[in-house]
């Protein structure tokens, strides 16, 4: 389409250091396959107030928000979610602080005595089921600031805060090291591809979890730990460096249990497995915020029979690693 901009971003999994990356832990995270496009195109008719019509569309391509803003100021015109359009409109306002130049609000060429202005179009498209948790909000701040030329992680501490490991997910190639150092984002790109991964599987457990509330919980409890908070983050980065280097499906194994035991005590929250798999034969790991998106499941059975198990309790969405991870 003529004059029409596209950008891509990845979704995320956070599979380690989930809460301790808040505090400097060193995280391994996995950039997904799904994610979002936006596309901006500019609309046919001119009018003389500069007008964004904003369209979100999931997975099946059916359109679950719409919104015209002013461009003037973001004011909204209509929305179907106030909720929704606020929340963008805030990163649309924060985009243009930190980068001016974004959507001028006044014409390139005006015309005569009259303003003209050429109205915008914007497609959004996920790739993944909105209550997934694979990063709604992530891919959209990173899509917003490739349009704008903002510093993504800029507009997602200005916006919604936290580590930012899934900004960095958004725009990587492949698997990658994250931790905040003084405040500040460091993600190398690492080599993580286990040799067994047809072994590892993502299941969702059915129910999109708020990041915000797990990580108010891990604050109530970080805010009181002193000394103890250290030890604990020690202990996630040697933990995230054994799951680089494991080389075996016991090791690895042995490390989704430890991870999950020193989570466990900090947040006051029982193992996932403890609550849904206790008789599963295998492993299982929570990823993220614990308690409702999805779970890392180790086994070492056909993977039609480790389906079945998950489907015989009712979770029906079973994806092998390698169908997802980037």
């Amino acid at each position: 389409m003529t004059g029409a901009k596209q950008f891509h971003a990845n979704g995320k999994l956070l599979l380690t250091a989930e809460y301790f990356v808040l505090d400097g832990a060193l995280a391994l995270a996995l950039p997904t396959k799904r994610g979002q496009s936006l596309t901006c195109m500019p609309a046919s008719e001119q009018q003389e107030l500069a007008t964004l019509h904003w369209q979100s569309f999931d997975e099946t391509g059916t359109p679950w928000f719409e919104a015209t803003f002013a461009v003037q100021d973001f004011a909204i015109l209509q929305a179907t979610d106030t909720a929704v359009a606020n929340r963008l409109r805030a990163i649309l306002t924060e985009a243009r602080k930190l980068v001016p130049a974004f959507l001028p609000t006044m014409p390139t060429h005006p015309t005569a005595s009259t303003y003209k202005f050429t109205n915008l179009s914007i497609h959004c498209h996920l790739d993944f089921p909105r209550e997934w948790g694979l990063g709604t909000s992530s891919t959209l701040i990173h899509l917003v600031a490739q349009w704008a030329g903002a510093d993504a992680f800029e507009l997602q501490f200005r916006t919604f805060g936290g580590s930012g490991y899934d900004i960095a997910c958004a725009g990587a190639d492949g698997p990658l090291l994250y931790r905040l150092k003084d405040g500040q984002p460091q993600a190398t790109p690492c080599d993580f591809r286990p040799s067994f991964s047809d072994q590892l599987y993502f299941v969702y457990l059915g129910k999109k979890q708020d990041s915000r509330e797990g990580i108010a919980r891990y604050r109530q409890w970080s805010n009181g730990a002193g000394k103890a908070l250290t030890v604990f983050t020690n202990k996630i980065t040697a933990l995230t460096e054994g799951f680089l280097a494991a080389e075996t499906p016991g090791e690895f194994g042995e490390l989704m249990r430890r991870h999950e035991e020193v989570v466990s005590e900090a947040i006051g929250l029982p193992r996932a497995k403890s609550l849904y798999f206790s008789d599963f034969w295998g492993e299982i790991k929570s990823l993220g915020a614990w308690g409702g998106d999805f779970v890392l499941a180790l086994s070492n059975r056909p993977v039609e029979e480790t389906q079945t198990y998950f489907n015989e309790k009712g979770f029906g969405v079973f994806l092998p690693y390698d169908t997802l991870v980037r």
